[in-house]
């Protein structure tokens, strides 16, 4: 199919005008849905086709109206972006309960209720392709950003539940994992707890690397997101970028050697920790975690 029909959330600003953008630069159809309509003002007028739809994504009516609008509008969804979302930045022990609630509502629940909305169609037509923006936190944990962290690990979760579980259907699943991106990450858009003075030598220290850094362009990483749309069999988990001048697959791979590593160096606890196999013999097959 040379052109696809897309629906980008949180489309107001950063991957997400960067998606649209170049989605419509090269013909194909977009819904971009934003929760203050107006910010789409001008891309609309760049591209007269867009259809723009005012959308909060912590609402589950509005999210299956607008899924269904767009549907209508269009005949049908190709490629859903689920990029809506922000970060939280503070360390964990100053992160709030109604904090860290308000992070995943937004950025697990958020996404879960447009999959749940687009799903039906897709299973229907025996096509799709869901791109979940996850992140370089969502794979790697660093300070100050735990809550954060604790939304993109749940979104890297349920989507390989999803991609296992839709695949039947001809429904691709992708996570987008980008390191540092110029897209107001640590803004506007971003939210802070209140500070505790415990941590404000880390809380330097790691603005300090920030403004070392040179941030990557959002328009290089739609234009890789568009050869990922494309693959006729596209990846479940895909980096993009770098974090702190390092990229993205070389963290990666440090961070995965140190865990096996560890996990090597304690090994002679596993077979202690299950106990003797011959005391288990009378126990139910396949019993809990914990």
């Amino acid at each position: 199919m040379n052109n696809k029909t897309w629906l980008i959330t949180g489309a107001s600003r950063g991957f997400g005008r960067a998606f649209a953008r170049a989605a419509l630069g090269r013909g194909d159809r977009v819904a971009a849905t934003a929760r203050d309509v107006s910010s789409l003002r001008d891309l609309r007028d760049e591209h007269p086709g867009l259809l723009a739809l005012a959308l909060d994504v912590t609402d589950a009516d509005a999210v299956r109206d607008r899924v269904a609008e767009a549907e209508e509008h269009f005949g049908r969804l190709d490629v859903v972006v689920n990029n809506a979302g922000y970060g939280h930045i503070a360390a964990v022990e100053e992160v709030t309960d109604a904090e860290l609630r308000d992070q995943l509502e937004t950025n697990v629940l958020g996404a879960h209720r447009v999959v749940r909305a687009v799903l039906p169609g897709m299973r229907e037509r025996g096509s799709g392709h869901i791109v979940q923006v996850s992140s370089i936190g969502g794979v790697l944990a660093f300070p100050s950003v735990g809550a954060y962290h604790a939304s993109k690990w749940a979104l890297e979760a349920l989507s390989e539940s999803l991609a296992a579980e839709v695949a039947r259907f001809g429904v691709h699943v992708t996570l987008v994992e980008p390191g540092g991106y110029a897209t107001d990450f640590s803004g506007s858009s971003a939210r802070h707890s209140n500070p505790l003075p415990a941590y404000d030598t880390m809380r330097e220290e790691l603005a300090a690397r920030r403004r070392a850094s040179v941030p990557g362009d959002p328009a290089a990483a739609a234009r890789a997101l568009l050869e990922v749309v494309d693959a006729e069999q596209p990846p479940l988990r895909v980096l993009f970028g770098a974090l702190f001048g390092v990229p993205t697959p070389e963290l990666v791979r440090g961070s995965y050697d140190r865990r096996l590593k560890e996990w090597a160096a304690w090994e002679h606890l596993t077979t202690r920790a299950y106990g003797d196999p011959g005391d288990n013999a009378g126990r139910p097959a396949g019993g809990r975690s914990r």
